[in-house]
């Protein structure tokens, strides 16, 4: 792969040739930010969050991999090609087009992983995607990049961050394991674990979004279009997920995994893939990018689940409101329960279709109450 974008009307990097405005030294503060940081977030948070992973569930994902097939369609299909196509729509300058692509063809992140176990996602699933996508980057982020930057004739080589994703690999697995085995040994331990991870995991990326902001607010000055581009970037990558696994026939719980897991890349490898291949200069004008991107998937990731807790607490009210009037006309009406709430949000593992023969699952049947809520006729 060569970058320079110097002889081809067809690469967006060509539409301009004014230099880019430098600002303060991003490279130093990214380092801070997206390697000590995440770092630290990375171990406590893949441990806690093994705790709640099931072997057998985990087994059963690996030998029925549809989920992760989809998962791996969005990461690696939609992503470089949404980011390909927005370096294109907007006209980018040369270091901006790449810093793009480098991010669409990057693996999912970690930050996916807490955001799926506060929506009640399926945390199985979530990691098994992370880590296989993580994988699978050896070989599709460089078949991607040649294949996007091609037609751009790239005179600058890019050097994928082999070493960082064996880091990455570790610093996911070994975690994850222990939690795995912590939830087999200790049940009951892990579920306390679970809980103060989230919480802890919950102030980390809070910690990696202000420090962001701060240390770097001299990015800001950036061109908008590339501020434009990292907001709804991740956004698409979202949408995408979610309505790619469901026309898969994906259940909701399914759904919500893939969506978190599409739109929330990993940004410590795109700096440092970035770091890798381009000088100082060039990487100041690069490295804005990366971290917009990051604030912003952070923003809509809070977003996301202040929605679905909203939406929750409104499904949760009406199975009350609906039992309240049941008991009146029903003797032997049980009270709700929080379980029951939990019923009607998620379809059962076994109801999820998946790609074959069987018959698609109704939606409006889908989101029915089941037989949780007692006719009172």
């Amino acid at each position: 792969m060569r970058a320079n974008c110097s002889s081809s009307s067809a690469c967006p990097v060509n539409s301009s040739e004014e230099e880019l405005p430098v600002g303060p030294e991003v490279q130093g503060n990214l380092e801070v930010v997206f390697t000590v940081v995440s770092s630290v977030m990375m171990g406590l948070l893949m441990f806690s969050l093994g705790c709640s992973v099931d072997f057998r569930k985990l087994w059963a994902h690996i030998r029925r991999p549809w989920g992760i097939a989809v998962g791996l369609l969005c990461q690696f299909g939609l992503m470089p090609l949404t980011a390909y196509l927005l370096a294109i729509s907007f006209s980018l300058k040369p270091a901006q087009a790449i810093a793009v692509l480098v991010m669409g063809c990057c693996p999912g992140g970690t930050i996916s992983n807490i955001f799926t176990f506060w929506v009640d996602g399926d945390m199985d699933l979530s990691i098994t995607m992370t880590t296989c996508s993580t994988v699978a980057a050896l070989g599709m982020m460089p078949l991607c990049l040649y294949l996007y930057t091609f037609s751009w004739n790239l005179e600058q080589n890019l050097t994928i961050p082999y070493q960082n994703i064996g880091i990455t690999l570790v610093c996911l697995t070994i975690p994850v394991a222990f939690g795995i085995y912590v939830n087999y040994r200790w049940p009951k331990q892990s579920k306390i674990i679970l809980k103060i991870g989230a919480i802890v995991g919950g102030v980390l990326l809070l910690v990696v979004a202000v420090a962001g902001v701060v240390l770097a607010k001299g990015s800001w000055n950036s061109d908008i279009t590339l501020l434009t581009i990292s907001f709804i970037f991740p956004l698409i990558g979202h949408v995408a997920g979610f309505l790619l696994a469901l026309l898969t026939h994906q259940s909701w719980q399914r759904c919500r995994t893939i969506s978190l897991e599409t739109g929330a890349q990993n940004i410590q490898m795109c700096v440092t893939m970035l770091q890798l291949s381009f000088t100082a200069k060039q990487l100041v004008q690069m490295l804005s990018f990366p971290l917009a991107y990051g604030l912003f998937q952070l923003l809509d990731g809070f977003l996301i689940v202040a929605a679905y807790k909203m939406y929750k607490k409104r499904l949760k009210n009406e199975h009350r409101k609906r039992d309240t009037g049941c008991a009146e006309g029903c003797h032997k009406k049980k009270s709700s329960s929080p379980k029951e709430t939990g019923a009607f949000l998620e379809l059962n593992e076994e109801v999820a279709i998946t790609p074959g023969p069987s018959v698609a699952v109704d939606l409006h049947t889908a989101l029915e109450p089941s037989s949780h809520i007692t006719s009172c006729t």
